[in-house]
């Protein structure tokens, strides 16, 4: 379980981050929740398989977090777990919003400020 949460989390860093964009007051958006929305992308992220049913993972999660804090919590949630999977083709995670058409105005990165 913690291999595939981890890999989730670098692909939710990717998605977090697109949806950090549009502010709220509370987050309610955790990091089971982002598990769940992007788990389907893992096999792509771990160059196991192509894109199949990530996309609507990725759209869901991005409608899902809506507020500021939602976004911040994806953001910190992806940022934690990041670095704890080594399979994991950044350069893929942080290309999925534009795979799936959700237009972020910023560059998805590990680097990235999640309180911005």
């Amino acid at each position: 379980m913690a291999g595939i949460i981890k890999p989730m989390c670098i692909v939710l860093i990717a998605v977090v981050l697109a949806v950090a964009v549009a502010p709220r007051s509370e987050a309610a958006t955790g990091c089971g929740t982002v598990v769940s929305y992007l788990n389907p992308c893992l096999p792509y992220v771990t160059k196991q398989r192509s894109l199949g049913s990530c996309c609507s993972g990725v759209k869901g999660l991005y409608g899902a977090a809506q507020t500021t804090p939602d976004r911040q919590s994806v953001c910190s949630c992806l940022k934690s777990l990041a670095g704890s999977y080594k399979d994991v083709d950044l350069n893929k995670a942080a290309g999925l919003p534009g795979q799936c058409g959700v237009n972020i105005p910023y560059k998805i990165s590990p680097s990235t400020d999640c309180s911005r």
